[in-house]
């Protein structure tokens, strides 16, 4: 199990706040249309029930892996929710990716947050080595460099 890091801290705030925001999602449109009825949720973020169903796995696996692969997840969600957002940008407002999750500028600047954070979680959290890790002997760890000859 991790301990306390940047990318852990991503993987569960981050994590439980997509699930609350895909819950919240569906008062506003639970509709699986291309794109369907699309609603905003707080006036701002377009949604609807593909949106809401996103939200929740994406923010559920961090949320299942926080103890264990914070750090993985925090880069591949990072640049996940990165390539999101570009693609958010380039198709632009009032549109939807894949034909059935619809997008405007706020989410495309919510998706480039997440990205960010993650990448920088994912960076700040850095590997472990021995040295680190007490009770793994020098040389048992694979991360640790072999002895050298002399």
């Amino acid at each position: 199990m991790e301990g306390a890091t940047p990318a852990r801290l991503y993987a569960t705030v981050v994590g439980a706040v997509l699930v609350i925001a895909g819950i919240i999602g569906f008062f506003y449109s639970a509709s699986f249309g291309s794109p369907g009825s699309v609603d905003e949720v707080f006036g701002l973020l377009s949604v609807n029930a593909w949106h809401n169903v996103f939200h929740i796995i994406t923010g559920a696996v961090g949320l299942l892996v926080a103890g264990f692969a914070a750090r993985q997840y925090a880069l591949w969600f990072g640049l996940l929710y990165l390539a999101i957002a570009a693609w958010g940008f380039v198709i632009g407002s009032g549109d939807s990716i894949l034909g059935f999750i619809p997008i405007n500028t706020a989410d495309s600047v919510l998706h480039l947050v997440l990205g960010v954070l993650g990448v920088a979680a994912y960076a700040a959290s850095g590997g472990t080595s021995s040295a680190s890790r007490p009770g793994v002997p020098r040389g048992l760890d694979s991360t640790a460099a072999p002895p050298r000859s002399q």
